[in-house]
């Protein structure tokens, strides 16, 4: 049985994921690729177990700073869209992350979001002024463990940019009027666009149903963004929890800074790629916590390939020999908070079948 977060998830057959995925407007950086890379070794540990998984990956193209991005170049949201999805698409694919089974996009679930708008308003849990349905957000912070303060703190730093007009400061729109000049969709109350933890609700209820076993994404996305989507879903469906467990990868800082556009402190995978090899910048990403924040530097990735070169020559060694007890403790210890330290320091004592296997299930074969 896989213990995520330090709790077992027993899973009978199938499981359900949603990783958070993307909003097309930015190449990928070194942060985005550790969410993704550790999405991926879950889903490779849940199908060692002989788990069917259905992967669900959104695409969020429909996003304020994506059409701002566009527009600083002249292109059209969608246009611009497709090809930062193109260029994340190639960066994974050379991570080895395998593609979703589900992706979908947020402009292709506008109908859906309205739908959730209108049964939260016929819930109770939902209310309008003017154009823009607002959910009701008061106790959204007290579930996951935060005060008032330290919650409008935290949604401040993603600029939510929310129309006046809310009861609450902690309400938040699941759908909105349509400003001057925006890409916008007809509703029920006039022309507008889902709110971002909306996309994410509607989207994850239509690909995977009323509930997820396991729901992958960056650490800080934990508030507001996850706590308001679950609190979305929840409300509409009455199914609690939204999902059974979290895992929120840790955030990639440079220099203490967390690694974001804003910033200006990015590191690009393509750029990572060109000087060294793919599995030796997965090797990275994973060989730590998966739950920590993490300072990148240089050297770093030196120390990664030359680790990857040691599992790959003790893999190597003792061919056609058993060695089912390392093995097995080198499951083990994937299965226990995908404790990948332990798995490849097992792996490269005892060589052969145990190195073998964490090379595979960690997808660092080339």
């Amino acid at each position: 049985m896989l213990r995520i977060a330090q709790r077992p998830l027993p899973v009978v057959g199938r499981a359900r994921m949603y990783v958070c995925g993307i909003t097309p407007y930015d190449t990928t950086h070194l942060g985005h690729a550790a969410t993704f890379v550790w999405a991926d070794v879950a889903v490779r540990v849940l199908r060692q177990l002989g788990v069917d998984v259905d992967v669900c990956r959104n695409v969020t193209d429909v996003d304020d700073v994506l059409d701002v991005a566009a527009a600083r170049t002249g292109a059209r949201p969608d246009s611009f869209a497709a090809v930062q999805q193109f260029r994340f698409d190639r960066d994974m694919a050379q991570l080895g992350v395998r593609r979703p089974t589900q992706e979908p996009r947020a402009h292709n679930h506008i109908g859906q979001v309205v739908t959730l708008a209108a049964a939260l308003l016929a819930l109770g849990a939902a209310y309008r002024h003017g154009g823009t349905v607002w959910f009701r957000g008061s106790e959204v912070a007290a579930r996951v463990g935060l005060d008032a303060q330290q919650a409008a703190a935290l949604a401040a730093e993603f600029g939510p940019g929310y129309p006046a007009g809310a009861d609450d400061p902690a309400d938040v729109p699941v759908w909105r009027e349509a400003r001057g000049g925006e890409p916008a969709w007809p509703s029920p109350w006039g022309e507008g666009r889902p709110g971002w933890h909306a996309e994410c609700a509607a989207m994850a209820l239509t690909a995977l149903g009323s509930a997820v076993d396991l729901h992958a994404g960056g650490a800080d996305l934990r508030f507001p963004h996850h706590a308001y989507e679950a609190a979305m879903a929840e409300a509409v469906t009455g199914v609690r929890p939204f999902a059974r467990a979290w895992m929120h990868v840790g955030v990639v800082r440079v220099g203490g800074a967390r690694m974001a556009k804003s910033s200006g402190n990015l590191v690009l995978v393509s750029d990572l790629v060109a000087k060294h090899s793919p599995a030796a910048v997965r090797l990275l990403l994973l060989d730590r916590a998966w739950a920590r924040d993490w300072d990148y530097h240089p050297a770093d990735l030196d120390a990664a390939a030359a680790r990857l070169q040691r599992l790959y020559a003790a893999a190597a060694r003792g061919a056609g020999e058993s060695h089912s007890v390392s093995a097995e403790a080198v499951r083990a210890a994937l299965l226990d908070d995908l404790d990948v330290p332990t798995a490849l320091g097992i792996a490269e004592e005892a060589g052969g079948d145990a190195a073998r296997l964490a090379l595979s299930v960690l997808g660092l074969l080339t």
